[in-house]
Parts: structure tokens; sequence; C-alpha cells
């Protein structure tokens, strides 16, 4: 796929399925920077849980500038203003994804691993399942 394939505003289709590729890597992301700050540095889960999406939020904000959401960030600009966008950009993925994904992973953390007593890890996959989708909806109308 060439730099010019990706300046085409792609399919609200297509454009999904590069959110969830992204959103795939951002998982690998998160389960990794979970289970190494839990289970390696022995911090208590939800503090783990809130490093790990915070880490796996910027991450998934710099793919999706560049790869889901590229035809919408114009390269041509100069540097200043395209950094300036790109902090504005970020500030937005932050307070909608990142409060997203913080508030959603946290609380559903505490009451699947909390009460329910499931496994961390499973109660990972399981919140950030549950994100998703209101994530897209957020990032499409509002960051990009």
């Amino acid at each position: 796929m060439s730099v010019s394939d990706l300046s085409a505003a792609p399919s609200v289709l297509t454009r999904w399925l590069r959110f969830n590729l992204v959103g795939g890597i951002g998982v690998a992301v998160q389960f990794a920077v979970l289970f190494a700050v839990k289970s390696l540095l022995g911090l208590p889960y939800l503090v783990a849980t809130a490093i790990a999406v915070e880490f796996t939020v910027v991450h998934n904000f710099l793919w999706h500038e560049r790869f889901t959401w590229a035809d919408r960030c114009n390269p041509e600009q100069i540097w200043r203003r395209r950094l300036r966008d790109s902090c504005s950009r970020l500030l937005r993925f932050n307070l909608s994804n990142g409060a997203v994904s913080l508030v959603g992973n946290l609380g559903l953390m505490k009451l699947m691993v909390g009460e329910a007593h499931l496994n961390y890890l499973l109660a990972n996959a399981f919140a950030i399942a549950l994100c998703s989708l209101a994530n897209f909806m957020l990032s499409d109308a509002w960051v990009f």
C-alpha cells in the first residue's frame, strides 16, 4: 500500500478494519504492559491497569494518526502547524478514548476481578472489547 493510497478517504468499513488492526496491536501492547507492571513489578492490578491503558492510548493514537485517519492528518502542513494539530488531536484522543478506556477498564476490572474474581488478564480482554465501539465512534466524530 502506498502513501497515496492512505491519503484517499477510506470507507467506514475500511476505517473500522484499520481501527481494529491498530486496536489488536494495542491489545497486545496493553496485555504486555499490564503483565509486566502487575506480575513483574508487583503493582496492584488497578494501578497496573491504569498504566497499561495510558501506554496503549498513546500507542494507538500514533498509529491511528498515521494509518487509520491518515487522510485527515495533512502531512503537507508546515511542521509547527502539524505538531500543534497533532497535539490537539492527542489531547482530544486522551479525553475521549483515554477516558472511555481508563474509566471503562478500571470499572470493569474492579467488577470482574474484585467482585467476580476472574483472572485479571481474562477480565482485561473483556474490558477492552466492551470499550472498543465507543472509542471508534468518538475518534471518527471528534478526534480525527
